[in-house]
């Protein structure tokens, strides 16, 4: 069976005052009545397809983790506490040292949403028997429109072991418009969502080739590691040791055998509010409204009033209203990115 390894890091700055550092975006029911971590766990619930859990997370998100598995009724989770923030790679490198060598990786962030999942995993059927021989896949989002805020993947030649999967040309930084319309028109090209399938101990083959520090470190922290139940807690001066870097960067854009599996699963990162608007339900005037809201001549606007307040707009358009706890957020819809400018200044100016 696959093991699914979900990366539960991260903070969703851009998602404030809803998401922050301590109650970061895969822990909140942005999208339906669930956390994203749980929509996660539900994507992979079929235990004659996947094995139990495997969740990396950092010592603050215990609690909301233990919780959701919990709720989800899985009682043989485990859960990888980091005892710092080295970015995905490390992360993955923990999870594939806690592996048999031979076990199949599904690498999952947890904060992402899928409404097709049958698509999914379809694409991961698609995929397995070029991981089985020894690549390493990556799932490519077809794309809907020319994206700047996304990374994305050239596909090559099919792969001669899995039709439907391609070999992997190169990976492109988050591109600029121009360059995002020119790849769309010349088609064969994906977002990239980073998320993988790949067997541990060929990871691990090319991180001790690429990377042989951070490979070593986190062998030792690993080594080292105490376990408490389903926690299992890596030594925490070994794992400091280990350089921080993206899966991305660190692995993917040098392996020798990368492959891409195309899929259209209805994905989103949930990067930002304007991600929630295009994904919410709408009224008649395009306005997605969540809690008590009234609108009056008002179109396209994100509004969402959580803890008992009151929203009211008249007269506006593409605005973000977020109320939530003491904070209160109100930004175009087109600059919605620039909310993470926000927490860096309230974290520069904290209240006297």
């Amino acid at each position: 069976m696959i093991v699914p390894v979900i990366l539960s890091g991260g903070s969703g700055t851009r998602l404030w005052p809803v998401s922050t550092s301590a109650a970061p975006k895969q822990f909140q029911p942005l999208i339906g009545e669930v956390s994203l971590f749980r929509q996660t766990l539900d994507r992979v619930a079929d235990r004659a397809r996947f094995a139990a859990p495997l969740v990396v997370c950092g010592p603050g998100h215990v609690a909301p983790v233990e919780a959701d598995l919990a709720a989800a009724g899985i009682a043989d989770a485990r859960v990888i506490v980091e005892p710092a923030a080295r970015n995905t790679a490390p992360a993955i490198a923990l999870a594939a040292r806690a592996c048999d060598p031979d076990s199949l990786l599904l690498v999952m962030p947890a904060d992402h949403v899928m409404t097709d999942v049958t698509a999914f995993l379809r694409a991961i059927d698609t995929a397995r028997p070029a991981v089985e021989a020894g690549a390493i896949a990556t799932f490519g989002i077809a794309p809907s429109h020319p994206e700047t805020g996304y990374g994305y993947i050239a596909a090559g030649e099919v792969h001669p072991d899995a039709p439907g999967v391609h070999s992997v040309r190169r990976f492109v930084e988050k591109p600029p418009r121009e360059r995002a319309e020119a790849m769309l028109a010349e088609g064969g090209h994906y977002w990239n969502a980073g998320i993988f399938l790949m067997r541990a101990d060929h990871f691990l083959t090319e991180l001790e080739r690429q990377q042989p520090a951070m490979a070593a470190a986190c062998t030792a922290a690993m080594t080292d590691a105490r376990h408490d139940g389903g926690r299992v807690h890596p030594d925490t001066d070994a794992f400091l040791h280990s350089p921080a870097d993206s899966i991305d960067y660190a692995v993917m854009e040098r392996a020798d055998r990368v492959v891409v599996a195309p899929v259209d699963p209805g994905w989103s990162d949930v990067g930002g509010w304007a991600a929630l608007h295009t994904l919410g339900a709408k009224d008649d005037a395009g306005n997605v409204r969540i809690g008590d809201v009234v609108t009056l001549d008002a179109e396209r606007n994100y509004l969402r009033a959580d803890g008992g307040k009151r929203i009211a707009v008249v007269g506006v358009s593409d605005l973000i209203v977020v109320t939530h706890g003491d904070d209160i957020l109100v930004i175009p819809r087109e600059r919605a990115q620039e909310v993470k400018a926000i927490v860096e200044y309230l974290a520069a100016h904290p209240p006297r």
